[in-house]
């Protein structure tokens, strides 16, 4: 009986875990949202310095040839750099700029190269939740 639940337990336990180790694709997908996530809370922060204000928008669609200059751009971007927390998001896009054009230069398919398309972005719209009804 002990060895039935050893062994239940061991087959929990690789089921939880992930099954194969992440690709290339999905640690650029997930490094791109997480580059957005914290340009979002750095915007959204109060407590951080004023040129933030003015750091270009940083709207990452992997799958658009453009990202790559955008990230360039971001990256090459004269002012906050005093700043921490800009610093960091810097490091963050030249890391996956860096992914992008030497480890995963093969894997990745850009579908798009509209430019205009990561300065104004469509999102899509929110669906309202079933709370609000």
């Amino acid at each position: 009986m002990k060895m039935l639940l050893s062994l239940i337990a061991l087959l929990s336990a690789a089921l939880l875990s992930r099954a194969a180790p992440p690709t290339c694709y999905s640690r650029v997908l997930s490094l791109s949202k997480e580059i957005m996530e914290s340009f979002k809370e750095l915007q959204t922060s109060k407590a951080v310095d004023s040129c933030v204000e003015v750091l270009p928008r940083l709207y990452l669609d992997i799958h658009n040839y453009c990202v790559l200059a955008k990230l360039r751009d971001f990256v090459a971007y004269p002012r906050c750099d005093r700043v921490l927390e800009v610093s960091e998001l810097k490091e963050k896009a030249r890391s996956l700029y860096t992914i992008m054009i030497s480890y995963c230069r093969r894997d990745l398919v850009f579908l798009t190269d509209d430019c205009n398309a990561l300065e104004n972005p469509i999102l899509p719209p929110i669906e309202p939740s079933i709370t609000e009804s």
